[in-house]
């Protein structure tokens, strides 16, 4: 019976050691960078509608553009209508062009913390649900280290940080009428009732960073 239960414990142990390496394997999957191009480099945020995420990033001196698209999920070639159903695990995110000897990626962090309400989860303003979850991607070790370090400046200031931080992998563009959305209908209900507003809200908290043109 000893032998039996021993033979038995070995099984357990053996089994929990195999789903804790699968577990592992799951959490640590490497980023995957993104090369530079012209001196130019990406980024990439998840937080809320990407509607508004893009007009801010499009007002931070040294971004040239910033592209509204999904990312952080397991489903390939995502829609609008895919990712609002909440079951492709994508969050609507922006790709952020900068450029790096004008504006650094620790800059970007802080403009992404700055634009949000940093304790809300699933969401942010009206805008409820996973495909809109705040997430902050990192493509390195070194963009790992800028994040983790303002995530617990911000706990030590009390704050309970809801965002995601998650190795980065693939980033899928929006569809074409979802581009520039704020700049090309600056009169439509949720970019003057949203967006404006909580691109005001961020400009008043970061004022040096805002480009001349994009001050309201």
């Amino acid at each position: 019976m000893k032998i039996i239960s021993f033979l038995m414990m070995l099984l357990i142990t053996s089994n929990c050691n195999e789903s804790k390496t699968e577990t592992e394997q799951t959490i640590n999957i490497d980023p995957i960078e993104v090369p530079s191009q012209e001196g130019m480099e990406k980024a990439y945020f998840a937080s809320g509608c990407f509607w508004c995420v893009e007009e801010i990033y499009e007002g931070v001196k040294g971004v040239k553009e910033s592209i509204s698209g999904y990312s952080g999920g397991h489903t390939e070639n995502p829609t609008y209508e895919d990712s609002n159903t909440g079951k492709t695990g994508h969050a609507e995110a922006n790709e952020i062009i900068y450029d790096p000897k004008v504006v650094s990626f620790k800059t970007l962090v802080d403009v992404y913390f700055a634009s949000q309400n940093i304790e809300q989860v699933n969401g942010q303003g009206p805008d409820n649900g996973s495909q809109y979850r705040s997430i902050i991607f990192y493509q390195n070790d070194n963009q790992k280290r800028v994040i983790e370090t303002k995530i617990a400046t911000l706990e030590k200031e009390g704050y309970k940080v809801a965002a995601e931080v998650k190795p980065f992998q693939k980033f899928w563009i929006a569809e074409d009428y979802h581009q520039d959305y704020a700049k090309l209908h600056p009169t439509q209900g949720y970019i003057r009732g949203v967006s404006i507003p909580r691109f005001k809200r961020f400009a008043a908290k970061m004022p040096e960073v805002i480009k001349e043109s994009a001050k309201h």
